[in-house]
């Protein structure tokens, strides 16, 4: 076993998830040694060609990585990963904090082509495919952003791939959205935390609605011009938000997420031209933190 490869109580944990062996005519006869692949790929931020020849051909770790990009795989093994935790009472639900970090585009992930890429034919489309391939110009060059939502724990219930210059609080709804972590005994899935937290860029009448309506307790401070325009408007601008400071110091914990997401260096810098396969790269990072615990 190498440095950074998965141990046999990982593995254990996770092979159970995965698709079963001799689908498509054999052909996935090694998940592990090609999941090592990937992981030192997403560690170190080496070019596909330069894996070590111990991972077997870098073509078939990077095709394997791409098709479970494009057809959710690593999506649905996100979910079994987290409602295992969650079945175990692992999962801290009494505060869930969202937030956004900014990624460098290398020159290599830029210039794909506008038209769809080659998919498997149960699908037109990959999964988490964006026409705009995630991908925003600022003075600083190409960027995206990640936004997500973290648990106690310190790791993430759902993420989000957009351009860097798009904005934190019209995403706070979609990454709400997109916790839902299934319950091995059945019923529905949870999609609701006790508490959520998240700074000032989440501020907006429509998001503090959104989540009045879905009862969400939530700590959010209020923006000073927002506080003096509603003291402005008096009576028809609404009671003074809720805001319990002792609750608001757990926003740490999803900032610590975000920097234990970025030790893995094609996070930190994003190297895929695929908006599609840069959202399996952070899952692919997100499963591994679920899998430390």
């Amino acid at each position: 076993m190498g440095r950074g490869d998965l141990t046999n109580d990982e593995w254990a944990r996770l092979e159970r998830h995965l698709p079963k062996s001799g689908q498509r005519g054999g052909r996935w006869a090694s998940h592990r040694r090609v999941i090592n692949g990937i992981l030192f790929r997403e560690r170190t931020g080496v070019p596909w060609r330069d894996l070590p020849e111990r991972f077997g051909s870098w073509k078939t770790v990077y095709e394997r990585h791409r098709r479970w990009s494009a057809d959710g795989t690593w999506d649905r093994i996100l979910r079994a990963v987290q409602a295992e935790a969650d079945a175990d009472g692992r999962i801290d639900w009494s505060m869930v904090s969202v937030d956004s970090t900014s990624c460098r585009a290398h020159q290599h992930a830029a210039g794909a082509h506008k038209k769809a890429p080659r998919v498997p034919k149960k699908r037109s489309t990959p999964r988490q495919h964006r026409p705009d391939e995630g991908l925003g110009r600022s003075r600083g060059g190409l960027t995206c952003k990640i936004h997500l939502a973290a648990e106690g724990g310190r790791r993430p219930l759902a993420l989000l791939v957009t351009p860097g210059q798009w904005g934190d609080s019209p995403q706070l709804i979609p990454v709400l959205e997109r916790i839902r972590v299934p319950r091995p005994v059945g019923g529905h899935p949870r999609t609701r935390p006790d508490h959520l937290g998240g700074d000032k860029a989440y501020s907006s009448r429509r998001n503090r609605r959104y989540l009045r309506r879905r009862q969400i307790k939530h700590t959010i401070p209020e923006p000073k011009d927002q506080r003096a325009n509603r003291k402005r408007r008096g009576s028809k601008g609404g009671r003074p938000a809720g805001f319990d400071k002792e609750m608001y110091k757990r926003r740490n914990e999803v900032e610590r997420t975000i920097n234990r997401l970025k030790h893995f260096r094609a996070v930190a810098t994003r190297y895929d031209k695929r908006a599609y396969v840069f959202h399996g790269t952070v899952t692919v990072a997100a499963i591994r933190l679920w899998l430390r615990t």
